[in-house]
């Protein structure tokens, strides 16, 4: 490599000491103005780099909002050019430096660090068609395509570092790729057998998307679990259960065992027992029965096709009790509004069953004590 040696060309108002010192060999055969100039080459390029990275933050900040495609793709490119401009600085700056047996090593190093910058930069702006998926999702009414941008996401990610990883081997082996990809193959069988458990997690994750059992956002039960699905991945599905903490479970699990969906449901039905003591009259449990259907006719939240309506029956002649069965539907499926009417029920019962004068009946005993017999102790 042609070594630029520019010590003699210094201005002459320079102090007369500053020439010999940069004219010492310091490192490697390179004397002190090589090394300036190969660390002023570093330092101006990165700089450069970090000022066109800011530049495009300003640009993306007024490119029609902060989530725009735009936005998202300007700032994407700004995140990688420190890398490049680190690669670039580097580059330029060997050209004035001696690198002697260390040309080949330093040379290759640049190679890799230049494939890592382009895969850095893909890599980043995966998020460009990511944002204008989800643009575009959240202008239909499904779940399911919400579940698969986070899939093609990591997906075209997960490509990106094998495409990046591949190339840095071909670069340090000096071998073409399909002989790379000839060599992978011999190792291909023990990796998929220890790899038993994951490739069952992507199949179950193809017979998700494929069944659609659920989608994001929705509320499931399974395993004892129950949550919100936050996220739809290769491997597993994340749920946050309504005491906050996160549930990660595989998806082979999912795909061969039962998942009830909850927010799939068209109403909610309740069934319920008032039990009345066995000193009630036949005229009061009559009259407790068509108190209880008073109650619910005509309720807030009854079927609006008219087909599931209230049911209230004297249903059974319990341990301690006279049973009145009660079940009712309430549409939609708003979990707290349903509350809020069961609460209301609740009271009203209460409030017209004490005015009634009609006792609710609880758990008893009667112990019946038998004298003993004359003559005995």
């Amino acid at each position: 490599m042609k070594i630029i040696h520019l010590a003699n060309q210094l201005p002459d108002w320079l102090p007369d000491w500053l020439p010999q010192t940069l004219s010492k060999k310091l490192v490697a055969g390179n004397d002190g103005w090589q090394l300036t100039q190969f660390f002023l080459s570093l330092l101006l390029l990165w700089l450069s780099a970090r000022i066109a990275k800011a530049w495009l933050g300003k640009l993306a900040s007024k490119a029609g909002g902060e989530e725009s495609v735009r936005a998202v793709l300007l700032r994407s490119i700004g995140k990688a050019l420190p890398l490049f401009g680190i690669w670039g600085g580097l580059r330029v700056g060997v050209i004035f430096i001696y690198l002697g047996a260390a040309e080949g090593i330093v040379l290759t190093s640049l190679e890799v660090l230049l494939t890592v910058s382009v895969a850095l930069l893909v890599y980043y702006l995966v998020d460009v068609p990511d944002r204008w998926l989800r643009t575009q999702t959240s202008k239909t009414e499904t779940k399911f395509d919400d579940m698969l941008v986070p899939i093609v996401r990591k997906s075209l990610r997960v490509t990106v570092a094998l495409f990046a990883v591949v190339s840095i081997a071909q670069i340090l082996s000096d071998k073409p790729v399909s002989a790379l990809i000839a060599g992978l193959g011999l190792g291909g069988l023990a990796f998929a057998l220890a790899a038993q458990d994951t490739i069952k997690n992507l199949f179950g994750s193809l017979v998700i998307f494929t069944d659609k059992p659920f989608g994001l956002g929705d509320r499931i039960t399974y395993d004892g679990h129950d949550g919100t699905v936050e996220e739809v991945g290769l491997r597993s599905t994340r749920i946050r259960r309504s005491d906050g903490h996160v549930v990660t479970i595989p998806n082979g699990g999912l795909a061969n065992n039962t998942i009830h969906n909850i927010s799939e449901r068209p109403f909610i039905r309740r069934n319920f027992t008032i039990g009345v003591t066995y000193d009630t009259s036949p005229e009061k449990v009559k009259e407790a029965k068509e108190i209880l259907e008073d109650v619910l006719k005509d309720h807030e939240g009854l079927d609006p096709e008219g087909e599931r309506l209230p049911r209230v029956y004297f249903s059974d002649f319990s341990a301690s009790s006279m049973d009145l069965k009660c079940t009712y539907w309430y549409y939609p499926a708003a979990y707290w509004d349903f509350m809020e009417f069961t609460e209301r029920v609740n009271l009203e019962i209460l409030t017209r069953f004490n005015e009634a004068g009609i006792e609710f009946a609880f758990p008893t005993q009667t112990i019946h004590l038998a004298k003993s017999g004359q003559g005995n102790d």
